[in-house]
């Protein structure tokens, strides 16, 4: 008998529901959780518990090898717009509580810039190649046309991002320390519930490392239906970036998104639309949070 028989023999569920990687069991003792088992979830928690962080599901049973129960939250109805700005204090806590400072050698930032140099040079000679082969073409289509038109545009975002990012070196590479925190590494709109109180779910990905990557991953995974003004806003007013925290920030979520020409036309217009959309709709945010008052 596995792990999941042997839980549904304890609570007698009158429904299971799968989603995912998760079962969810109802059952006339309340509404539970089953995850694969990854992380040491209570040693988390635990820490958690430490620094007077208590927005995680209860943790019912780890006993098992292979998977975990926790209680099943009820999530109450309410705008996106609403939770993302709700979901910033959570967050901004959660960096706030668990932050401290780690030594590092030359070579953490020298990598950083590095690997972000890379990516936009690459970026850069994949723009050019596209444009000069679109240019050749007598009858563009709408997709290669809009991105000829805006070519421009993601020129000189490339180069501001060259240029912020040599400013962002030289203003990092003496330094010794790194300030890092306990980051969720998962963050979505799916994984915060907001319950009889706040939750975050599926901390299985979470480590120390820099806030900027929690702020980084979310925005890229949300900010085309959302207006992330105010969660950005709402989180320093939790938890203030640092200078080199900030630059690094505004640099990742300005770099635009790859562009690939091989599907259907339809499908590539939308693709360079919705670069074209990212880039505009950052650089206006950014705009916003740096403007003096």
């Amino acid at each position: 008998m596995n792990s999941i028989d042997v839980i549904k023999n304890i609570y007698k569920p009158y429904r299971l529901t799968k989603k995912g990687k998760t079962t969810i069991i109802h059952s006339t003792t309340g509404d539970y959780v089953i995850k694969e088992k990854g992380k040491d979830m209570k040693k988390l928690y635990d820490y958690l518990k430490s620094r007077h962080i208590d927005t995680f599901p209860e943790l019912i049973d780890d006993t098992r090898s292979d998977i975990n129960l926790f209680t099943y939250v009820e999530e109450a109805s309410m705008p996106k717009e609403e939770k993302l700005y709700d979901m910033a204090k959570v967050v901004g806590n959660l960096h706030s509580k668990t932050y401290y400072y780690k030594e590092v050698s030359e070579d953490t930032y020298k990598s950083i810039y590095d690997n972000i140099k890379n990516n936009i040079i690459y970026l850069d000679d994949s723009y050019e190649a596209y444009y000069n082969k679109f240019l050749g073409e007598v009858y563009p289509s709408p997709a290669h046309y809009l991105f000829l038109r805006h070519f421009n545009t993601l020129k000189s975002t490339l180069n501001k991002i060259r240029e912020d990012l040599d400013n962002y070196y030289d203003l990092v590479k003496t330094k010794k320390e790194q300030r890092v925190s306990l980051i969720h590494n998962n963050l979505s709109l799916e994984h915060y519930l907001k319950g009889d109180k706040d939750y975050l779910i599926s901390w299985d990905k979470s480590c120390f490392d820099t806030p900027v990557l929690d702020l980084y991953n979310l925005y890229k995974k949300e900010f085309m239906t959302h207006n992330f003004t105010a969660f950005f806003k709402k989180y320093y007013e939790v938890f203030p970036l640092n200078e080199e925290e900030e630059k690094l920030l505004y640099i990742l979520i300005s770099i635009p998104p790859e562009l690939k020409f091989n599907s259907s036309a339809y499908l590539e217009t939308e693709e360079v639309r919705g670069a074209l959309d990212y880039v505009y709709k950052t650089k206006e945010m950014i705009n916003e949070l740096t403007k003096k008052s």
